[in-house]
């Protein structure tokens, strides 16, 4: 809207300074010169009533630099832990925003910060999200330990606020983050935005956090007039890594190669699906992953449609803008309808008329519904707790979005330009009476075929990367397809001519039809790319033999390694695999370090410090 002199108490030319002016402020400055003159009218009457008298704009800015601002720290530290890059990535988002806002922003993972400064932090915002069985990432580990010991300081003069990422299909949802909120209070820090825990559709909940902490750190008001209100409305900041194509709108790319990577005979089926990147923009760095949102099985999704008696073309509304779909299309594409959640069951409650439902819900039957939830989906629930009110809108209030599965990416983009390589295991089991499928698994072994297009993103990394010297050796531990990743590295390190050593274990079940990319590696250790490799395959011996006996077994040379400067990568399943890895890592680093446990585990801490112990887990 243009100033004129008829809609305004302002000349002609305090006009035309006006609108040549305001086109040209940030947001930070429209919000700062809207708090400034209210401020001032308040105090003294003089700013406004001038203004009314034809003082000019640049007389207002001239006085508003001599204004005093209040009293508020101008500092702000922002501390993230990630284990797969999206809590950096919004870290980078508020730091962006605060930026604008003036502050000096100190942006640090969680194992790079030096707690020493953490008692001067005016302004503590932490983003972090939760694996496992409730435990911090990796680089959140050893912030998280000082916090809760004797050492941590007392945080009167700080003001905090937490982001929590988790899943909510998980039992310990958002637990580290909930930690971190609960630790920063009883230390005397004071809470100025409340905790948001975050499920795996956390885009705009954690605008919305960003949002509520850039007005809270506010340092002027901004109620002046709704014309300045809706100019200095907050809109999250893109990163300078933003592109065409994200999360929130994914590539479709088209499917080049979908094929069986296991031999004829194996009980598993593992796929190499090649896509191509042409024309995205897109791109990607070893150790990098990609999200690829799949669709529902039809045969789930019509059972689900059939059961409750709906109509699969009936107009259901998909989203919060009010976009529509047909109800076949939302559950194939939109829903997940293949997991349930402790939310999903109690807001469903309200549509059933089995009064053992309600009961299954309530606290004291906590134990109850974590044992039903477990291995069951959507149309188990229909089916166990019928009758049902439930019509095809209301879906959109019990069911949550369909989040995209990540993969480790398997190639080199210096190796197969405008290309990524993904592996894919196909999951599949019988619980409760009835098969079983992955959601993407299923859907890229049985249904996508080469020319079809598939939604994907680049989910980044930092966490998980080859060392910046090509000249350091590398020893990779990946069972199964979480040997992908280092297909990536060894493409990497061969396009660059990297000279440092590389050493891969790897294990499966049967070395005949389980050796994934086996003649990948036997050409990279004919070529000299790959200097040792060592596997395992699991049920081709009386005695089941994996990843870690072989770590055992080679544990002199293995520390031999690990004191030439070795980085360390694992990756693959986190319950059972990443935890037995790294009791064998601390069994070597002890026995042929001459180191008590307590030592061992400091040893492994350090080389955690310094990037060289790198896991990308499950």
């Amino acid at each position: 809207m243009q100033l004129q002199v008829t809609n305004s108490p302002f000349t002609s030319e305090q006009a035309e300074l006006i609108n040549k002016l305001l086109p040209t402020l940030t947001e930070a400055q429209l919000n700062w010169l809207g708090g400034y003159l209210t401020f001032y009218h308040a105090g003294t009457g003089n700013v406004v009533n001038t203004v009314a008298s034809e003082l000019a704009v640049t007389d207002v800015l001239e006085a508003s630099a001599a204004a005093v601002v209040p009293q508020v720290p101008r500092e702000a530290t922002i501390l993230f832990g990630s284990q797969t890059g999206n809590s950096q990535r919004l870290a980078g988002r508020l730091a962006d925003s605060l930026k604008e806002q003036g502050f000096n922003v100190t942006l640090s993972a969680m194992n790079k910060y030096k707690t020493n400064n953490l008692k001067k932090a005016g302004y503590l915002f932490i983003l972090v999200s939760t694996h496992g069985e409730g435990d911090p990432p990796d680089n959140a580990l050893t912030f998280y330990e000082y916090l809760y010991s004797k050492r941590a300081p007392r945080l009167d003069d700080t003001k905090f606020s937490v982001l929590a990422l988790g899943d909510v299909s998980y039992e310990f949802f958002c637990k580290t983050g909930q930690d971190f909120d609960t630790r920063l209070a009883e230390l005397g820090a004071e809470r100025i935005v409340n905790r948001v825990d975050c499920d795996v559709d956390f885009e705009d909940s954690a605008a919305g956090w960003i949002a509520a902490i850039n007005s809270a750190v506010s340092t002027v008001h901004t109620s002046v007039s709704s014309q300045f209100a809706s100019a200095t409305a907050f809109t999250p900041i893109a990163t300078a890594d933003s592109s065409e194509y994200t999360r929130t709108n994914p590539f479709m790319a088209e499917v080049l190669e979908n094929i069986n990577l296991n031999g004829r005979g194996s009980d598993r089926e593992t796929r190499h699906i090649e896509l191509s990147l042409e024309d995205s923009g897109l791109t990607y760095k070893p150790g990098d992953a990609v999200g690829v949102y799949a669709q529902n099985d039809p045969d789930l999704v019509n059972d689900i449609i059939s059961f409750l008696g709906w109509d699969p073309e009936e107009t259901v509304v998909i989203g919060k803008a009010g976009e529509t779909s047909s109800l076949q299309a939302a559950l194939l594409h939109h829903y997940e309808i293949t997991v349930l959640t402790k939310p999903l069951i109690e807001k469903a409650a309200a549509f059933s008329g089995n009064s053992q439902l309600a009961e299954l819900v309530k606290p004291e039957n906590k134990e109850d519904l974590k044992a039903y939830i477990h291995g069951r989906d959507l149309l188990d629930l229909l089916h166990d707790y019928a009758p049902w009110t439930l019509t095809a809108s209301d879906i959109a209030m019990i069911l949550r979005k369909l989040p995209p599965r990540l993969y480790s990416i398997a190639s080199s983009s210096n190796s197969h330009p405008e290309e990524v390589h993904l592996t894919i295991r196909k999951v599949e089991y019988d619980a409760h009476g009835r098969e079983r499928k992955g959601v993407c698994s299923g859907f890229t072994s049985e249904r996508l075929e080469p020319g079809d297009k598939l939604p994907i993103f680049i989910q980044q990394n930092p966490n998980f990367k080859l060392p910046v010297n090509p000249e350091a050796p590398v020893i990779m531990v990946g069972p199964g397809t979480g040997v992908a990743p280092f297909r990536a590295f060894l493409e990497e390190r061969e396009e660059l001519g990297a000279t440092g050593d590389s050493w891969l274990f790897y294990g499966d079940r049967h070395f005949v039809t389980d050796f994934l990319y086996q003649t990948d590696w036997q050409r990279m250790l004919s070529d000299g790319v790959l200097t040792k490799l060592d596997v395992a395959f699991s049920r081709d011996t009386d005695e089941k033999v994996y990843v870690q006996q072989r770590m055992l077994e080679n544990g002199q040379e293995f520390y031999d390694w690990l004191e030439k400067g070795a980085h360390v990568y694992v990756c693959g399943d986190e319950k059972h695999m990443a935890h037995d890895v790294q009791a064998a890592l601390l069994a070597i680093i002890g026995q042929y370090g001459r180191k008590s446990p307590e030592e061992a585990a400091t040893y492994l801490s350090e080389l955690q410090e310094q990037g060289r112990y790198q896991r990308d887990v499950y």
